[in-house]
């Protein structure tokens, strides 16, 4: 029995039974006795909710993250347990890697150390197959689930991400309108996040009636160098560009590195946009135009969404933050 039972059982919200549990006043009396006899008769004890009835809580946020060593996972995990610790909440970090395996078995680890709340960092966590996603969905029946730049649809998880399709989706078009016809777009990810942003790429062409080459849509895994070799490559096999976009700043700093071996004036021959405005768009030269997902205002949003959820109140299922593109000296607008 958990919170979800008890709210489908009684026929209200998961809201609703959170804020019975925690003794607010925003509640009818007939439906706080409909909640109350349900708890009563399943002796439910609730663990994410405990503290409004002063039983055992364990204070902690579980985070899981795929890789730690990765700057935009590094930085989210940074902002969160700041904030938490801020809400007098400690957290318990679990690397999982990119494995489906890892990732059930990291999470059903978190949930035997009774911990109030779980936030998954990244939307590689939301798979295509949803089937795939189940464990995530069984999990939310228990406690409450966070997805930080993801989503996924069910009961008790909740979404706090950046509007990655049309950040994407808004500097193609600028440079599309900028006589930027033939615009490379390099990605390293099909997660939920790498989706939304190739999609954002090829509506900005079809917006403007402008047909994609195939070969200016590439997929590319590696560090900066092996980048800057990756598109040397492309060069030597005949592929032209003027621009390029690219899924994460590091990409975007091979890019500048390919550039600066080859002899091509940046921005002048060639554009390049980043995405994260991490801290690597600043120490490259030239200093890198980059899109800024706001990730701390995300995490913000993202704790501020839990402590709602522990106090009972009626807070959104998904919230959604506009990017915007920070202006450097890779490109000219």
């Amino acid at each position: 029995m958990n919170i979800y039972d008890i709210s489908q059982k009684a026929g209200v919200s998961i809201a609703t039974v959170s804020r019975v549990i925690n003794g607010n006043t925003n509640v009818s009396e007939k439906t706080r006795q409909k909640v109350m006899a349900i708890i009563e008769q399943y002796d439910y004890t609730p663990n994410a909710f405990a503290r409004g009835l002063g039983l055992n809580t364990m204070q902690t946020i579980g985070i899981l993250c795929a890789d730690s060593s990765d700057p935009y996972l590094a930085s989210a995990i940074f902002y969160l347990e700041q904030m938490l610790h801020k809400e007098q909440y400690d957290s318990l970090l679990c690397c999982t890697g990119y494995d489906q395996a890892d990732k059930e078995k990291y999470l059903n680890l978190l949930l035997s150390k009774k911990v109030d709340s779980v936030v998954l960092v990244g939307s590689n966590f939301v798979e295509t197959e949803e089937e795939k996603n189940q464990y995530i969905i069984e999990a939310a029946k228990t406690i409450p689930i966070m997805l930080l730049n993801g989503a996924i649809d069910a009961p008790n998880i909740y979404s706090s991400l950046c509007d990655d399709y049309h950040a994407t989706f808004q500097v193609t078009q600028q440079l599309l309108e900028s006589d930027h016809k033939e615009i490379l777009y390099l990605y390293n990810s099909n997660s939920y996040s790498g989706k939304k942003k190739l999609k954002g790429f090829y509506d900005a062409h079809s917006s403007m009636n402008i047909k994609i080459n195939d070969s200016h849509v590439q997929y590319f895994v590696g560090d900066i160098h092996e980048t800057r070799d990756f598109l040397i490559n492309l060069k030597k096999k005949g592929l032209t560009f003027n621009s390029i976009i690219t899924a994460d700043d590091n990409l975007a700093v091979g890019a500048i590195k390919y550039a600066k071996l080859q002899g091509i004036s940046v921005p002048d021959e060639l554009s390049i946009i980043g995405y994260n405005n991490s801290i690597i768009a600043t120490c490259c030269d030239p200093e890198l135009s980059s899109i800024d997902n706001k990730l701390e205002t995300v995490c913000k949003n993202c704790v501020s969404t839990l402590m709602n959820i522990f106090s009972g109140n009626s807070v959104p299922f998904r919230s959604v933050f506009s990017a915007e593109l920070v202006s450097r000296e890779t490109t000219k607008f």
